[in-house]
Protein backbone atom coordinates (compact mmCIF):
# COMPACT_ATOMS: atom_id res chain seq x y z
CA UNK A 1 0.00 0.00 0.00
CA UNK A 2 2.71 2.47 0.92
CA UNK A 3 5.01 1.46 -2.24
CA UNK A 4 1.25 2.11 -4.36
CA UNK A 5 0.99 5.42 -2.28
CA UNK A 6 4.53 6.46 -3.37
CA UNK A 7 4.77 5.91 -7.13
CA UNK A 8 1.27 7.77 -6.79
CA UNK A 9 3.31 10.90 -5.61
CA UNK A 10 5.89 9.98 -8.06
CA UNK A 11 3.55 9.93 -11.05
CA UNK A 12 1.84 13.39 -9.57
CA UNK A 13 5.34 14.73 -8.73
CA UNK A 14 6.45 13.66 -12.18
CA UNK A 15 3.07 15.12 -14.21
CA UNK A 16 3.51 18.55 -12.81
CA UNK A 17 7.17 19.13 -13.81
CA UNK A 18 5.89 18.15 -16.94
CA UNK A 19 3.25 20.62 -17.16
CA UNK A 20 5.70 23.20 -16.07
CA UNK A 21 7.89 22.91 -18.71
CA UNK A 22 5.47 22.23 -21.21
CA UNK A 23 3.76 26.24 -19.37
CA UNK A 24 7.13 28.02 -20.51
CA UNK A 25 6.60 30.15 -23.05
CA UNK A 26 8.37 29.41 -26.34
CA UNK A 27 10.34 32.14 -28.07
CA UNK A 28 11.65 32.19 -31.81
CA UNK A 29 14.36 35.02 -32.03
CA UNK A 30 15.37 35.96 -35.94
CA UNK A 31 19.05 36.71 -34.72
CA UNK A 32 21.53 35.75 -31.75
CA UNK A 33 21.18 39.18 -29.73
CA UNK A 34 17.16 38.71 -29.53
CA UNK A 35 17.55 35.50 -27.92
CA UNK A 36 20.22 36.74 -25.87
CA UNK A 37 17.81 39.65 -24.57
CA UNK A 38 15.13 37.13 -24.37
CA UNK A 39 17.14 34.84 -21.92
CA UNK A 40 17.81 37.83 -19.78
CA UNK A 41 14.04 39.26 -19.30
CA UNK A 42 12.56 36.05 -19.30
CA UNK A 43 15.07 33.83 -17.28
CA UNK A 44 13.50 30.23 -16.15
CA UNK A 45 9.63 30.80 -17.62
CA UNK A 46 10.70 30.81 -20.97
CA UNK A 47 12.33 28.45 -23.95
CA UNK A 48 14.32 30.28 -26.64
CA UNK A 49 15.44 29.72 -30.00
CA UNK A 50 17.71 31.69 -32.03
CA UNK A 51 16.87 30.88 -36.00
CA UNK A 52 20.48 32.13 -37.12
CA UNK A 53 23.73 32.37 -35.51
CA UNK A 54 26.81 35.01 -35.72
CA UNK A 55 28.49 33.26 -38.24
CA UNK A 56 25.47 34.17 -41.09
CA UNK A 57 24.34 37.12 -43.00
CA UNK A 58 20.75 37.66 -41.67
CA UNK A 59 19.44 38.91 -44.93
CA UNK A 60 19.90 36.26 -46.50
CA UNK A 61 18.30 32.62 -44.59
CA UNK A 62 16.62 29.72 -46.18
CA UNK A 63 13.10 28.76 -44.59
CA UNK A 64 14.27 25.31 -43.94
CA UNK A 65 11.50 23.12 -42.61
CA UNK A 66 13.55 22.53 -39.12
CA UNK A 67 12.53 26.90 -38.36
CA UNK A 68 8.92 26.32 -39.58
CA UNK A 69 8.59 23.69 -37.35
CA UNK A 70 10.02 25.97 -34.30
CA UNK A 71 8.03 28.26 -35.06
CA UNK A 72 4.59 26.39 -35.62
CA UNK A 73 5.12 25.69 -31.81
CA UNK A 74 6.37 29.44 -30.99
CA UNK A 75 4.42 31.64 -28.65
CA UNK A 76 6.42 34.90 -29.17
CA UNK A 77 8.76 35.63 -32.34
CA UNK A 78 11.00 38.51 -31.87
CA UNK A 79 12.67 39.71 -34.88
CA UNK A 80 14.84 43.23 -36.10
CA UNK A 81 12.30 43.79 -38.58
CA UNK A 82 12.58 47.05 -40.81
CA UNK A 83 13.14 44.29 -43.67
CA UNK A 84 16.03 42.53 -42.26
CA UNK A 85 14.57 39.08 -42.82
CA UNK A 86 11.70 40.24 -45.33
CA UNK A 87 13.33 37.18 -47.36
CA UNK A 88 12.89 34.52 -45.50
CA UNK A 89 10.69 35.38 -41.78
CA UNK A 90 7.03 36.25 -43.91
CA UNK A 91 7.62 32.91 -46.02
CA UNK A 92 8.03 30.63 -42.46
CA UNK A 93 5.32 32.44 -40.48
CA UNK A 94 2.88 31.98 -43.87
CA UNK A 95 4.03 27.86 -43.52
CA UNK A 96 4.27 27.63 -40.02
CA UNK A 97 0.64 28.49 -39.74
CA UNK A 98 1.04 30.14 -36.32
CA UNK A 99 -1.50 32.91 -35.61
CA UNK A 100 0.33 34.12 -32.42
CA UNK A 101 3.49 34.64 -34.42
CA UNK A 102 1.84 37.07 -36.78
CA UNK A 103 2.03 40.32 -37.92
CA UNK A 104 -0.34 42.70 -36.03
CA UNK A 105 -0.81 39.88 -32.80
CA UNK A 106 0.83 40.16 -29.31
CA UNK A 107 3.21 37.28 -29.81
CA UNK A 108 5.54 39.24 -33.19
CA UNK A 109 7.46 41.94 -32.29
CA UNK A 110 9.90 44.05 -34.39
CA UNK A 111 12.61 45.38 -32.16
CA UNK A 112 13.19 47.94 -35.09
CA UNK A 113 9.44 49.49 -34.49
CA UNK A 114 10.41 50.50 -31.10
CA UNK A 115 13.03 52.63 -31.90
CA UNK A 116 13.95 55.76 -33.74
CA UNK A 117 15.04 54.62 -37.16
CA UNK A 118 18.13 56.34 -39.24
CA UNK A 119 18.81 56.77 -42.67
CA UNK A 120 15.25 56.19 -43.58
CA UNK A 121 15.08 56.80 -47.21
CA UNK A 122 12.68 59.26 -48.94
CA UNK A 123 12.37 57.66 -51.89
CA UNK A 124 13.34 53.75 -53.06
CA UNK A 125 15.50 53.20 -55.51
CA UNK A 126 17.05 50.10 -56.32
CA UNK A 127 19.55 51.60 -58.38
CA UNK A 128 21.22 52.66 -54.64
CA UNK A 129 21.99 49.40 -53.79
CA UNK A 130 20.57 47.20 -50.89
CA UNK A 131 18.37 50.40 -48.86
CA UNK A 132 15.73 49.57 -46.70
CA UNK A 133 12.75 51.50 -46.71
CA UNK A 134 11.61 51.58 -43.22
CA UNK A 135 15.72 52.69 -42.27
CA UNK A 136 19.01 51.09 -41.28
CA UNK A 137 17.65 47.74 -38.89
CA UNK A 138 21.01 47.68 -37.04
CA UNK A 139 19.25 48.45 -33.87
CA UNK A 140 20.99 46.15 -32.06
CA UNK A 141 24.55 48.30 -31.76
CA UNK A 142 23.20 51.17 -30.07
CA UNK A 143 22.90 49.93 -26.58
CA UNK A 144 20.41 53.05 -25.67
CA UNK A 145 18.00 51.30 -28.15
CA UNK A 146 18.28 47.85 -27.00
CA UNK A 147 17.02 49.14 -23.72
CA UNK A 148 14.00 50.45 -25.60
CA UNK A 149 13.75 46.99 -26.81
CA UNK A 150 14.08 44.90 -23.75
CA UNK A 151 11.17 47.08 -22.44
CA UNK A 152 9.24 46.37 -25.09
CA UNK A 153 9.80 43.15 -25.08
CA UNK A 154 9.20 42.59 -21.31
CA UNK A 155 5.46 43.97 -21.61
CA UNK A 156 5.14 41.66 -24.20
CA UNK A 157 6.20 38.81 -22.24
CA UNK A 158 3.83 39.93 -19.65
CA UNK A 159 1.13 40.08 -21.99
CA UNK A 160 1.25 36.69 -23.24
CA UNK A 161 2.02 35.47 -20.16
CA UNK A 162 0.26 37.20 -17.58
CA UNK A 163 0.40 34.51 -14.23
CA UNK A 164 4.21 35.36 -14.62
CA UNK A 165 3.76 39.28 -14.66
CA UNK A 166 5.76 39.68 -11.32
CA UNK A 167 8.55 37.55 -12.71
CA UNK A 168 9.10 39.75 -15.83
CA UNK A 169 8.85 42.92 -14.10
CA UNK A 170 11.48 41.90 -11.74
CA UNK A 171 13.96 40.69 -14.62
CA UNK A 172 13.59 43.30 -16.41
CA UNK A 173 13.76 45.98 -13.52
CA UNK A 174 16.96 44.49 -12.69
CA UNK A 175 18.38 44.30 -16.70
CA UNK A 176 17.29 47.61 -16.71
CA UNK A 177 19.85 48.67 -13.41
CA UNK A 178 22.50 46.48 -14.32
CA UNK A 179 22.04 47.88 -18.06
CA UNK A 180 22.53 51.42 -17.58
CA UNK A 181 25.01 51.07 -15.11
CA UNK A 182 27.14 49.41 -18.03
CA UNK A 183 26.04 52.14 -20.77
CA UNK A 184 27.77 54.84 -18.55
CA UNK A 185 31.14 53.12 -18.03
CA UNK A 186 31.06 52.53 -22.35
CA UNK A 187 30.90 55.97 -22.58
CA UNK A 188 33.22 56.83 -20.17
CA UNK A 189 35.82 54.73 -21.89
CA UNK A 190 34.94 55.48 -25.24
CA UNK A 191 34.92 59.00 -24.80
CA UNK A 192 38.33 60.12 -26.62
CA UNK A 193 36.24 58.66 -29.82
CA UNK A 194 33.70 61.42 -30.10
CA UNK A 195 34.74 63.27 -33.71
CA UNK A 196 36.86 60.39 -34.62
CA UNK A 197 36.54 59.53 -38.72
CA UNK A 198 35.66 56.18 -40.00
CA UNK A 199 35.52 54.20 -42.77
CA UNK A 200 32.86 51.48 -42.77
CA UNK A 201 32.61 48.21 -44.69
CA UNK A 202 29.10 47.96 -44.44
CA UNK A 203 26.60 50.41 -42.63
CA UNK A 204 25.38 47.32 -40.01
CA UNK A 205 27.62 50.45 -37.76
CA UNK A 206 25.26 53.22 -37.98
CA UNK A 207 23.75 53.27 -34.63
CA UNK A 208 27.02 52.38 -33.14
CA UNK A 209 28.49 55.69 -34.69
CA UNK A 210 25.48 57.67 -33.56
CA UNK A 211 25.63 56.55 -30.51
CA UNK A 212 29.53 57.34 -29.60
CA UNK A 213 29.41 60.53 -31.93
CA UNK A 214 31.80 59.73 -34.17
CA UNK A 215 31.50 60.47 -38.15
CA UNK A 216 31.75 58.09 -41.04
CA UNK A 217 32.95 59.30 -44.21
CA UNK A 218 33.29 56.64 -46.27
CA UNK A 219 32.12 52.86 -47.39
CA UNK A 220 33.91 49.97 -48.73
CA UNK A 221 30.90 49.27 -50.33
CA UNK A 222 30.56 52.12 -53.09
CA UNK A 223 26.67 51.49 -52.44
CA UNK A 224 24.92 48.93 -49.61
CA UNK A 225 25.24 45.80 -50.30
CA UNK A 226 27.38 45.93 -53.37
CA UNK A 227 30.74 44.35 -53.40
CA UNK A 228 33.54 47.40 -53.21
CA UNK A 229 35.29 47.71 -56.59
CA UNK A 230 38.84 49.30 -57.36
CA UNK A 231 38.33 52.40 -58.68
CA UNK A 232 35.65 52.91 -55.70
CA UNK A 233 38.71 52.24 -52.89
CA UNK A 234 40.98 54.45 -54.79
CA UNK A 235 38.85 57.59 -54.39
CA UNK A 236 38.47 56.09 -50.39
CA UNK A 237 42.67 57.01 -50.17
CA UNK A 238 41.88 60.28 -50.32
CA UNK A 239 39.73 60.38 -47.25
CA UNK A 240 41.35 61.09 -43.70
CA UNK A 241 40.24 58.08 -41.64
CA UNK A 242 41.09 57.16 -37.91
CA UNK A 243 40.08 53.69 -38.78
CA UNK A 244 38.58 51.44 -41.06
CA UNK A 245 35.60 48.96 -39.23
CA UNK A 246 34.81 45.73 -40.66
CA UNK A 247 33.08 42.40 -39.13
CA UNK A 248 33.83 39.08 -39.14
CA UNK A 249 31.13 38.24 -41.94
CA UNK A 250 32.80 40.89 -44.31
CA UNK A 251 36.02 40.13 -46.82
CA UNK A 252 38.89 41.78 -46.01
CA UNK A 253 40.53 42.09 -48.97
CA UNK A 254 39.39 45.90 -49.37
CA UNK A 255 40.09 46.40 -46.03
CA UNK A 256 43.31 45.13 -46.20
CA UNK A 257 44.47 46.73 -49.29
CA UNK A 258 42.84 49.99 -48.22
CA UNK A 259 45.05 49.59 -44.81
CA UNK A 260 48.11 49.43 -46.95
CA UNK A 261 47.61 52.33 -48.79
CA UNK A 262 46.88 54.50 -46.09
CA UNK A 263 48.05 52.71 -43.15
CA UNK A 264 44.62 53.42 -41.58
CA UNK A 265 43.92 51.34 -38.74
CA UNK A 266 41.89 47.82 -39.12
CA UNK A 267 39.30 47.02 -36.57
CA UNK A 268 37.04 43.77 -36.29
CA UNK A 269 34.10 44.64 -34.72
CA UNK A 270 31.44 42.14 -33.53
CA UNK A 271 27.85 42.34 -34.73
CA UNK A 272 25.97 40.41 -32.79
CA UNK A 273 25.82 37.63 -29.35
CA UNK A 274 28.92 35.07 -30.44
CA UNK A 275 30.52 36.81 -33.55
CA UNK A 276 34.15 36.59 -31.79
CA UNK A 277 35.61 35.32 -28.24
CA UNK A 278 33.88 36.94 -25.20
CA UNK A 279 30.57 38.30 -26.64
CA UNK A 280 28.79 34.98 -25.39
CA UNK A 281 25.76 37.90 -23.96
CA UNK A 282 25.08 41.47 -24.95
CA UNK A 283 27.44 42.97 -22.06
CA UNK A 284 30.37 41.10 -23.38
CA UNK A 285 29.27 42.14 -26.94
CA UNK A 286 29.90 45.43 -26.35
CA UNK A 287 32.49 45.19 -23.88
CA UNK A 288 34.72 43.66 -26.24
CA UNK A 289 33.40 46.63 -29.02
CA UNK A 290 34.71 49.55 -26.87
CA UNK A 291 37.63 47.54 -25.92
CA UNK A 292 38.63 47.03 -29.72
CA UNK A 293 37.84 50.47 -30.84
CA UNK A 294 39.47 52.30 -27.84
CA UNK A 295 42.66 50.01 -28.65
CA UNK A 296 42.54 50.07 -32.04
CA UNK A 297 43.01 46.07 -31.65
CA UNK A 298 41.68 44.61 -34.86
CA UNK A 299 41.14 40.66 -33.39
Amino acid sequence: MLKSFTRLLFTLGSLALSMTAQANVQIFACEPEWATLAKELAGDRANTFAATHAGQDPHHIQARPSLIAKLRSSDLAICTGAGLETGWMPMLQRRARNPKVMPGEPGYLEAAGQVERLEIPAALDRAEGDVHGDGNPHVQLDPRRVLEIAKALSSRLQTIDPANKAHYLQRVEAFSRRWLAAIQRWEAQAHALKGKRVIVHHREWTYLLDWLGMQRVGSLEPKPGIPPTLSHLADLKELQADRIIVSPLNDDKPSTWLHEQTGTDVVVLPQTVGAVKGTEDLFGLFDEIIRRLTTGDGA
